[in-house]
């Protein structure tokens, strides 16, 4: 119960890895947000409608994240929580970068790392007001593997490592921590669906793997609860990777 009294908004969390997170934050005694931009009422209700929240949001549209921080602390009174876990990824096809469509693109970045940028400044204001809080953006792994054939997703995760970093900074002073996890290809429901993702280099990411088995939302949840916690209030900065060993490097 590391997050007994707390609320937290997990950002495309009506599905997938994002939905594993609330779930888990939610055993960890926490009241939760389910911020998506499909489901998020139903996923809300899934997990119980006394502790949860679902509220309809495109993360890419400022007055959407502005609505749904307003909603979450007409709800709840407070916002300690932010992870930013909502992503395009698990809808992508791997393919050449001169290929990728403009639209894709923008996507991608309005998304993965505008949507970041919009989420935070939403709640900060709330948690400067209460004195502190958590902030946990969800980067990936492939940021320092420079895999190939996917390149707005790296990059969009590779402005995420550096936002960290930079948000880190600013919001310091107001007791904000600004901390990332960076997962490695993990089985979720979403990506299992997808099989130009859950087959994209299986072989070569098993084979980097000191530990040689698939990945699943559990394997990660902890690291982000433990982000989440007073059990990691003097880090700030810093971004956890956790993908069963295959990369020894810090982001």
């Amino acid at each position: 119960m590391r997050l007994s009294g707390k609320v937290a908004v997990v950002t495309g969390g009506a599905a997938g890895i994002g939905f594993a997170y609330a779930r888990r934050f939610l055993a960890e005694g926490a009241d939760v947000v389910l911020a998506d931009v499909a489901d998020a009422v139903a996923a809300a209700e899934k997990l119980g409608a006394d502790r949860a929240l679902g509220v309809r949001t495109d993360v890419s549209d400022a007055a959407a994240v502005r609505a749904m921080v307003e909603a979450a602390v007409a709800r709840f009174g407070r916002i300690d929580v932010l992870v930013n876990n909502a992503a395009v990824f698990a809808t992508l096809k791997p393919q050449a970068f001169d290929e990728i469509p403009e639209a894709e693109w923008d996507r991608v970045m309005a998304v993965n790392v505008k949507g970041v940028w919009n989420c935070a400044r939403a709640v900060a204001p709330v948690m400067r007001a209460q004195g502190g809080g958590r902030i946990v953006n969800v980067a990936s792994a492939i940021v320092a593997k420079g895999t190939a054939l996917l390149l707005h997703y790296v990059t969009s995760k590779g402005a995420v490592v550096a936002m960290t970093r930079a948000l880190a900074r600013e919001l310091g002073p107001s007791g904000i921590t600004v901390n990332a996890v960076a997962p490695g290809l993990i089985m979720s429901d979403t990506v299992q669906a997808n099989p130009d993702i859950r087959e994209f280099q299986r072989a070569a990411v098993m084979q980097a793997r000191s530990l040689k088995r698939e990945a699943f939302p559990d394997d990660v949840e902890g690291a982000v609860v433990f982000l989440a916690s007073n059990d990691s209030a003097f880090m700030s900065g810093q971004t956890l990777i956790v993908d069963g060993g295959s990369v020894f490097s810090t982001l």
